[in-house]
């Protein structure tokens, strides 16, 4: 499976998880049987609310799931409609630790009922 981690920096394995998917500076891509790492940057985290497009900055990578403290229903919605599954982060830890969680089956999916109503403060 291919995940993708929303993250504060660009540390691969060791980057902290991002709390939120739009606004966080890098995406972090883990294929978990290929123990491959790529780190993409991104390039919209400045967009205004409700206008990212996160599957268009995942374009072509092939993910299969992503993992996020947050994220605005549309997103989940956008993510949803292209086949991508949406998981909730733990509150902290890195990407190794996230990985961990996916592959022991313990994250629970996000849902339109429980996404974001605004960035942050969507726990």
């Amino acid at each position: 499976m291919k995940v993708c981690i929303p993250t504060e920096t660009n540390e691969g394995l060791k980057a902290g998880v991002y709390g939120h998917f739009g606004s966080a500076p890098f995406f972090t891509l883990v294929d978990i049987e290929g123990k491959s790492v790529e780190v993409i940057d991104n390039g919209n985290q400045a967009h205004v609310h409700g206008q990212c497009h996160p599957v268009a900055s995942l374009q072509g990578r092939k993910v299969e799931a992503v993992i996020t403290g947050g994220m605005g229903a549309r997103a989940v919605q956008m993510f949803h409609d292209a086949g991508i599954k949406v998981f909730r982060a733990p509150l902290a830890g890195t990407v190794e630790d996230v990985v961990l969680e996916i592959a022991g089956d313990r994250l629970k999916e996000i849902t339109l009922d429980d996404a974001c109503g605004h960035h942050g403060g969507c726990r």
